[in-house]
């Protein structure tokens, strides 16, 4: 059957001419869009490029490292070498909390901070460790340790002026540790006692022995050996020793016994 208007069936209605100018207006508008946030991330992308590759230029990278604090023990060199900063690194790539490890792995170095200073500076600021204990061995050699266990550098011939430390374990005498490395766990209250001595007799000091059984002993210049024993009360018992010594009662005296508190005795 015809349609009565004498159409075909199959014919569209016609598009307004202003719709379908609307249409195109938001597909040029659309598109536009999608253009100029192609350009953006482009101009992004090489803005990024270019300030990456602008912080790896001289002009961003250390070249001005200074070393801080006092290391007497220590060359500036050997710090910046260590950091890894001697081949002036593009500053964005220096991890002040990595550096700093590396610094502190020294043997002496006991603290390290790192700080960038932009353009091109570094600052490394390092305390170091106080040499406190010396361990015969091996063979001939003496390890001189901090109040840690620490062994910071190994010499020739004895240090003066530092406490020598033996530590008895049921297997043997523990040797120390090579240069870096620290003692075993048996000498944790020997080194406590080797830290902790008071001022008032520290000087008078020249070994400590830490026996199989865990308790210490002292042995002074004079010749007198204090027996501590264990590492409990160390504050009394150091009021103890320095006691007996300010008031001179050690003629003949050989032993001092702390080993209780507030009843030391006196023995030859």
């Amino acid at each position: 059957m015809t349609p009565a208007n004498g159409s075909s069936g199959s014919d569209k209605p016609a598009i307004d001419p202003r719709i379908r100018q609307r249409r195109l207006a938001i597909r040029r508008s659309e598109g536009r869009r999608r253009l100029l946030w192609v350009v953006v991330v482009a101009v992004v992308a090489v803005v990024a490029v270019g300030g990456w590759a602008l912080l790896h230029t001289r002009w961003f990278s250390a070249q001005v490292v200074t070393v801080e604090g006092v290391h007497p023990h220590t060359t500036a060199d050997a710090i910046v070498v260590a950091a890894g900063l001697n081949g002036h690194p593009a500053l964005v790539s220096v991890d002040p909390g990595a550096t700093a490890g590396r610094v502190e792995a020294l043997p002496f170095i006991a603290t390290a901070q790192v700080h960038r200073h932009w353009p091109d500076g570094v600052a490394v600021t390092v305390t170091e460790r106080v040499p406190k204990l010396t361990v015969a061995g091996p063979r001939s050699s003496w390890s001189v340790l901090d109040g840690s266990g620490r062994t910071l550098q190994v010499v020739a011939t004895k240090p003066a002026g530092l406490v020598t430390l033996v530590v008895h374990t049921p297997k043997g005498v523990v040797p120390p540790s090579p240069v870096g490395g620290a003692l075993p766990s048996s000498a944790t209250m020997a080194l406590k006692v080797g830290r902790t001595l008071p001022v008032a007799f520290s000087a008078q000091v020249v070994s400590l022995t830490a026996a199989p059984d865990g308790t210490i002993s002292m042995t002074l210049n004079s010749g007198i050996t204090v027996l501590l024993g264990t590492g409990a009360d160390l504050a009394a018992k150091y009021e103890d020793v320095a006691a007996i010594i300010a008031h001179g009662t050690l003629r003949g005296a050989k032993v001092i016994d702390v080993s209780v508190p507030q009843s030391p005795t006196v023995g030859s």
